[in-house]
């Protein structure tokens, strides 16, 4: 009998603006770029990229490109998608 997979996809398991929130923390912490810019692509997905798309004003075929793996968004981009999704970036000295 033959292994059956599915494919995994983080997007599925961002159900509360917590779960995202606590995702896109523990994201920030690993300090790489590309992986964050996955992750808001992740995110944009699980809230829904065409609301999202809407919200930045960007086309949805751009936005989904920026937030890919191999994606290199201007932090202007970031931005708007981080405030789309009803986030805002704040720091505190460590």
């Amino acid at each position: 009998m033959a292994l059956q997979t599915t494919r995994w996809d983080s997007a599925e398991y961002l159900k509360t603006d917590e779960d995202i929130s606590a995702y896109l923390d523990a994201v920030l912490e690993e300090g790489d770029p590309a992986l964050v810019t996955h992750a808001l692509g992740i995110i944009a997905r699980a809230k829904g990229i065409n609301q999202i798309a809407n919200e930045t004003g960007l086309a949805r075929d751009s936005l989904c490109s920026a937030l890919s793996a191999e994606g290199k968004p201007e932090f202007a981009t970031v931005m708007k998608v981080i405030n789309a999704l009803g986030f805002r970036l704040h720091t505190h000295a460590v």
